[in-house]
C-alpha cells in the first residue's frame, strides 16, 4: 500500500468512526460495552496494522522487540492527538455562560497549545492569548482553554486554528469584540525543510470592536503580548 493510500485509508476510517460515534453514541453491545468504545478499539486496531506497514516501508522490522507494540501505541496516540474531532464545543461550554454586566476586556493569555500540522503530521506548539469585550455575558475562564483544546487537537494549520477559536467564542457569547493571538513553533520548519530552529509564527483574529476600533485593538495586543 502506497503512503498516500495509507493516509487516505486512515482518514476514511476516522470519518467512519466519527459517524459511528455520532449516530450510535448511546447504543450498547450485547456484552454491555458502549458501542462507541468497541468502534474506537476497532479503529485503533486497523490503524495499528497500517502503522506496522509504514514501519516496514521505512526499512525497519516491526517484529523487533522494541517495535512490537509501537503500531498500537502510535494509533492510540494519534487518536488522542486528534480527539478534538470527537468533542463538541456546545457540550463543553454547557452551563458556563453567565449573565454579567462587566464591560472591560477579559483576557486569558499563555494558554498552552499543541497541534498537528495537516501538511506533514508533525507537531506545532505554542501559546494562545484570548481577549473579549463582554456584551452582558461572560464565559467561565477555563472554558477558553477548553475551546483551544478542541480545535488544536485536530489536523490543523495555525491560521485556521486562530479563526476557529475566535468564531467559537463569538457564537457562544456574541461579545462586542474578540481578539485571538497564537504564537507557535512549527516542527515542519525545525526538523525538516528549512530547519530554522528559532522561527516563530504569529497569527491573529480580530472580531467586532477589536477589528474596527484601533484603540481597543492596541489595548488588547499590548496586554496579550506583554512579557
Amino acid at each position: 500500500m502506497q503512503q498516500q493510500d495509507i493516509k487516505d485509508h486512515i482518514s476514511s476510517g476516522l470519518a467512519k468512526h466519527r459517524n459511528k460515534m455520532t449516530n450510535g453514541a448511546d447504543s450498547i453491545t450485547s456484552n454491555g460495552v458502549p458501542a462507541a468504545e468497541v468502534n474506537e478499539r476497532d479503529i485503533v486496531d486497523e490503524m495499528a496494522s497500517l502503522y506496522k506497514q509504514i514501519i516496514t516501508h521505512l526499512g525497519e522490522d516491526p517484529n523487533r522487540q522494541g517495535l512490537l507494540k509501537t503500531p498500537q501505541r502510535v494509533a492510540k496516540a494519534m487518536m488522542f492527538f486528534t480527539k478534538g474531532y470527537r468533542e463538541n464545543v456546545a457540550e463543553i461550554l454547557n452551563d458556563a455562560i453567565f449573565d454579567e454586566g462587566h464591560d472591560e476586556i477579559v483576557l486569558v493569555k499563555n494558554i498552552e497549545m499543541f497541534s498537528l500540522c495537516e501538511h506533514h503530521l508533525v507537531p506545532f506548539m505554542g501559546k494562545v492569548h484570548i481577549g473579549y469585550l463582554p456584551n452582558n455575558k461572560i464565559l467561565g475562564l477555563s472554558k477558553l482553554a477548553r475551546i483551544v483544546e478542541v480545535y488544536s487537537r485536530r489536523l490543523q494549520v495555525q491560521e485556521r486554528l486562530t479563526k476557529q477559536i475566535a468564531e467559537a467564542i463569538a457564537e457562544a457569547l456574541h461579545p462586542a469584540g474578540i481578539g485571538v493571538v497564537v504564537e507557535a513553533c512549527h516542527m515542519c520548519m525545525v526538523m525538516r525543510g528549512v530547519q530554522k530552529l528559532n522561527s516563530k509564527t504569529i497569527t491573529s483574529a480580530m472580531v467586532g470592536v477589536f477589528r474596527d476600533d484601533p484603540k481597543t485593538r492596541e489595548e488588547f495586543l499590548a496586554l496579550a503580548l506583554a512579557k
